[in-house]
């Protein structure tokens, strides 16, 4: 029987010779990961690269080995070596301490090194190939020299990013194909959102778990831990691009001002809150499933999102009721509009014991959220840990619904639930514990 690649290695591993295990130990085209190597370099649709990731995530390791790889032309990084390279740092202390000396840096890359020149921000490789920094504090440093290929990092955070990143386009004119490369963990800057809707850049994207295997185990206890799923968490830590809709009724930062770690054991109510789809299979809108608890100071917490996507009517209704028993909640509040009374008997069909309080809309999705809106920006509704699908929603919901045209279940079933516990009467509270 013929063996595969992948059995036939550890055998060819061991007849290799000692000084080629350490060098393949070594080589970044074996170690890298996927997102950390670069398009095809005989391809010429892209100019600029853009390493998008979170806190840890490798991007420092991946410009600098992009850098070398350039400098002394590796074959699978350029068509020829590149002569002169620009380095671009928030401030030349950041550029020198993270990009040059840093852990990741070009000075700690195994192999060939090159010198460093701090006082001539220079660095050299002994084949010729130099490495010019600048301060992106400073856009006007990078007017007149010109280079092959540019790097610069942490644009999110330069201070005068549109005219620094300018100068750097007027500056990348030499070789066959000048390109840039940009690293960086996100921000809604528009700098970044031009460059990453630019046509020509190919984007690569990074969570910071993906580099766990190099990253301090109570680093990714601690912090990933706390953050993950927020949206400081989906910034710094997955790399996401997060941004607020100006016209929209919620703002992300006002959703993180309430968000509260765990939700009070001595809950009056609680209700889950069912949007249903009109239709069932591959075209129907998901069903919008979301639980919220009301304490004895009249403050909502939204508890759980177990909205389902493109399920039958017994699965929605199943997992409603999952959450329902799993809660110790009061009651369904279930709209009525679409399916008429088929969610009502749907849900009574799989479970008869539970209460169901039908609810029907006689206003627009608009107008039914914008009081719900009010409570959040009132402090009287808190979010227990992370629902970043469900925030994503609100914080993308505006006069004419969601940008994506895309129907807002996970929304309709949240301002079903909170107009329930704060807006409307509902039968006598009871003390319960969590």
């Amino acid at each position: 029987m013929q063996l595969t690649a992948r059995e036939r290695l550890p055998a060819l591993l061991e007849s290799l010779p000692p000084h080629l295990i350490r060098a393949l130990a070594t080589d970044w085209l074996h170690a890298a990961r996927d997102d950390q190597l670069p398009p095809c370099p005989a391809l010429d649709h892209w100019t600029a690269w853009a390493v998008i990731g979170g806190r840890g995530a490798g991007k420092t390791r991946t410009g600098a080995e992009w850098v070398r790889a350039l400098a002394l032309g590796d074959p699978a990084f350029t068509r020829e070596p590149v002569g002169r390279i620009a380095l671009v740092g928030e401030t030349f202390a950041d550029l020198r301490d993270v990009m040059v000396d840093g852990p990741s840096g070009l000075l700690a890359l195994p192999g060939r090194r090159p010198a460093w020149s701090p006082s001539r921000r220079r660095l050299e490789w002994d084949n010729g190939a130099v490495a010019l920094a600048f301060s992106a504090e400073e856009p006007d440093s990078l007017r007149g020299p010109q280079f092959g290929a540019v790097w610069s990092d942490e644009v999110a955070k330069w201070r005068y990013a549109e005219a620094a990143y300018d100068m750097i386009q007027f500056g990348l004119r030499l070789g066959h194909r000048p390109r840039g490369l940009v690293t960086t963990t996100p921000r809604p800057i528009p700098l970044l959102r031009r460059i990453l809707a630019d046509p020509r850049t190919v984007v690569s994207r990074a969570r910071t778990a993906d580099n766990a295997a190099n990253l301090a185990p109570a680093f990714l206890d601690a912090v990933v831990g706390r953050y993950a799923g927020t949206r400081l968490g989906r910034q710094e830590l997955d790399g996401e691009l997060i941004e607020d809709r100006v016209d929209a009724l919620w703002a992300r930062a006002g959703l993180e001002a309430g968000r509260v770690a765990v939700a009070p054991t001595d809950l009056r109510r609680i209700v889950v809150a069912v949007d249903p789809p009109a239709t069932s299979g591959t075209r129907a809108d998901a069903c919008g499933i979301v639980a919220a608890g009301l304490d004895a100071a009249g403050h909502a917490f939204v508890l759980a999102d177990a909205t389902l996507a493109r399920a039958t009517p017994e699965a929605w209704a199943t997992a409603a009721l999952a959450l329902y028993h799993r809660l110790q909640a009061d009651s369904l509040v279930v709209e009525v509009n679409q399916g008429g009374e088929m969610a009502t008997t749907v849900l009574r069909q799989v479970d008869a014991t539970v209460p169901v309080t039908p609810v029907r809309a006689t206003r627009g999705k608009y107008l039914r959220a914008e009081p719900v809106s009010v409570l959040y920006a009132q402090g009287r509704v808190h979010h227990v840990g992370a629902l970043p699908a469900l925030e994503d929603e609100l914080c993308d919901f505006g006069p004419d619904g969601l940008s994506s045209g895309a129907s807002p279940d996970r929304l309709d079933a949240l301002v079903w639930a909170l107009t329930h516990l704060l807006l409307r009467g509902g039968p006598e509270p009871r003390i319960r514990r969590l």
